[in-house]
């Protein structure tokens, strides 16, 4: 029986691991998104153009490729059906290849407005969500209180929708009709793709020995149990959120593929230790693009943070990392690594605490001199120039991980398999 092989990022999202499914998916014959929703972004860069999926799974612009969307996930169909007009003007036919799992939750009209009534009334402490409705339809999925993609198919839908709405609308202080005829028209339009029992699909493709790749969202810092809590997205964005996301047993999981980025970034409020608020921070914005692929809000950055690296890559059992920008760091004649936390006692601590945002928490440096070259025409780990593989090598010593890839820029063909 094959193993299922999982990507994921490693820091606090965005580190690029909608490029990377895509470079990997010719090795696989289905490609899964296992949890989040539309407030992930995952960018593609191919024949001078860029795509950015939020639902759909990052293996969708590969012919050969079968996607899924596991129960793991919360869909809104008002964005999956745009998502999905989109790419079938590019002449994909995303009928024939992405079926949807009956046990995914569905994203009602007033999710969208119980997020940005929650964060509103958090004021300063809020958390800086993306506001697609994320949080709270995974509060009532917990609650046991949810629509999901199957009930869609039942003939008491409108019945168990409209309470659930009231509910909703009593919950926001509001007693006037709201306009939902756009999202039932796309909850509508999703009953004509293939539903499916995804737990049960997957499991046999596995007896088959097909191939599977599943697809994480966000980034482990991000975990609604182990990462920056509060300041977390709502779902598991470790590798074991890929066996509950998807209806496969641990003992299923092959290889883990972890993805990180040359240095750091994060959007939304929270704690992070490596963040520069002068020009090094600006320069590292403006040379990668920092700003978010869903909300357009400006990343913020900082050095690599190895002590929180070393934390994800324990906590998903990575066998394999991926570093992706290299070529951000191409300018710059000092390059540093964060190896250490000091601690407000005055503690040397290298490991990531329970109490990450406590002001009082200092970053530990390394330094490394710069390689001052343009890489992105290599392609090869050869061609690379000794200080950026002496950084990968000190990276790769602290982890106790091979870095297996690395991405010198955002195209398809900008990537360096080792």
């Amino acid at each position: 029986m094959k193993k299922l092989d999982v990507v994921l990022g490693l820091q606090w999202g965005d580190e690029g691991k909608g490029k990377i499914v895509d470079v990997l998916t010719p090795r696989y014959d289905v490609v899964a998104r296992f949890q989040g929703g539309p407030n992930a972004g995952h960018s593609i860069y191919f024949s001078d153009k860029s795509f950015v999926l939020h639902t759909v799974p990052s293996g969708i612009f590969r012919k050969e490729a079968q996607n899924i969307i596991g129960n793991g996930v919360v869909i809104d169909p008002i964005i999956l059906m745009e998502e999905i007009h989109a790419i079938e003007q590019m002449g994909v036919d995303v009928r024939a290849h992405l079926l949807i799992s009956k046990r995914a939750h569905l994203i009602l009209p007033t999710h969208r407005m119980l997020d940005a009534a929650s964060e509103k009334a958090k004021g300063q402490k809020k958390v800086g969500t993306t506001g697609k409705g994320i949080g709270p339809a995974y509060t009532d999925k917990i609650a046991r209180n949810g629509l999901r993609v199957g009930d869609l198919l039942r003939e008491d839908f409108m019945e168990r929708y409209q309470s659930l709405l009231m509910q909703h609308k009593a919950q926001l202080g509001i007693s006037e009709p709201i306009d939902d005829s756009e999202w039932l028209y796309a909850a509508e339009q999703m009953k004509s793709f293939c539903i499916v029992d995804n737990e049960v699909v997957v499991n046999q493709w596995l007896r088959e020995d097909k191939t599977i790749l599943a697809e994480g969202a966000q980034g482990s810092l991000l975990d609604v149990d182990f990462g920056s809590y509060p300041f977390v997205t709502s779902s598991n964005t470790l590798c074991a959120g890929a066996c509950t996301g998807l209806g496969v047993a641990p003992a299923h999981i092959g290889n883990v593929y972890g993805i990180f980025k040359a240095y750091c970034t994060r959007v939304g409020a929270g704690p992070f230790p490596t963040e520069l608020f002068d020009k090094t921070g600006e320069t590292l914005r403006r040379i990668g693009h920092e700003y978010g692929a869903t909300t357009g809000r400006p990343r913020r950055c900082g050095w690599l943070d190895l002590v929180a690296l070393r934390y994800t890559v324990m906590m998903n059992a990575a066998t394999s990392l991926i570093m992706m920008k290299s070529d951000v760091l191409d300018e710059f004649d000092t390059i540093k690594v964060c190896v250490a936390y000091k601690t407000k006692e005055g503690k040397q601590i290298d490991f990531f605490p329970f109490d990450a945002d406590d002001e009082g928490i200092q970053p530990v440096y390394k330094e490394f001199k710069g390689w001052k070259t343009d890489i992105t025409s290599c392609r090869s780990y050869e061609e690379l120039p000794e200080e950026l593989k002496q950084y990968i090598q000190f990276i790769e010593e602290y982890t106790g991980v091979k870095i297996e890839l690395v991405s010198v820029g955002p195209n398809r063909d900008e990537t360096i398999l080792r």
